[in-house]
């Protein structure tokens, strides 16, 4: 597969205009879904794996809300996480990170939907490359926020015009304001994708909950 069709398969998920589109557009691309993030240099889980390191005790359960094919499970697994329940939207995707033996459970759920875990369920709930256009919506904050216990964490990366144009600073802001979570470390702009020179820049977001 050459460069131009790895970067029409991104370009199709961004463009994607209902969950079902997401949905079938992931379950398409499940197969060379790692290769291909691998040949773009993907950044985000290595910087994500360095924020839960500092943040989140390796016994805690933790939720990998966007999982994927389980790329991020697997980094965590080896950092010694072995309770990890992961969500996705594409059943495809679940399947292939189920081969990966890094989860306790996978389930297929859609964020900005309720999410079918009770209040305080994980210590910390990470989310990793879903915040960006055409994806998962500010409101799904809420519920990351519900499921994770008080002093637990939501570590997750927002594409930067995403951040600015589509609601989450005005929902994170709204969050920290009715205290449903602090702010604890934001981390500098960075190139998610460094080999698929793409322009757009992403940052992680550590908070902990109140």
């Amino acid at each position: 597969m050459d460069g131009s069709e790895r970067s029409e398969r991104l370009r199709r998920v961004y463009s994607a205009r209902d969950n079902r589109e997401l949905a079938t557009g992931y379950d398409e691309w499940a197969r060379d879904y790692e290769e291909d993030m691998l040949r773009f240099g993907y950044a985000i889980p290595a910087v994500a794996a360095g924020f839960v390191g500092r943040h989140v005790p390796p016994e805690g359960r933790v939720l990998d809300a966007g999982a994927g094919t389980g790329m991020f499970g697997s980094i965590l697994g080896v950092l010694g996480y072995e309770d990890l329940v992961g969500i996705d939207i594409s059943e495809r995707m679940l399947e292939k990170a189920g081969e990966k033996d890094a989860y306790r459970a996978l389930h297929r759920m859609v964020l900005g939907e309720p999410l079918g875990f009770a209040d305080g369920t994980f210590s910390a709930a990470v989310s990793v490359g879903v915040f960006t256009t055409n994806h998962a919506p500010p409101e799904a904050l809420d519920e990351l926020v519900r499921v994770v216990e008080p002093g637990g964490h939501v570590i997750f990366s927002v594409r930067d015009d995403v951040y600015r144009n589509e609601g989450f600073e005005e929902k994170q802001a709204s969050l920290e304001k009715e205290g449903g979570w602090r702010r604890v470390a934001m981390s500098e702009a960075f190139q998610p994708f460094p080999a698929g020179n793409t322009s757009h820049t992403t940052r992680l977001f550590v908070y902990e909950t109140g």
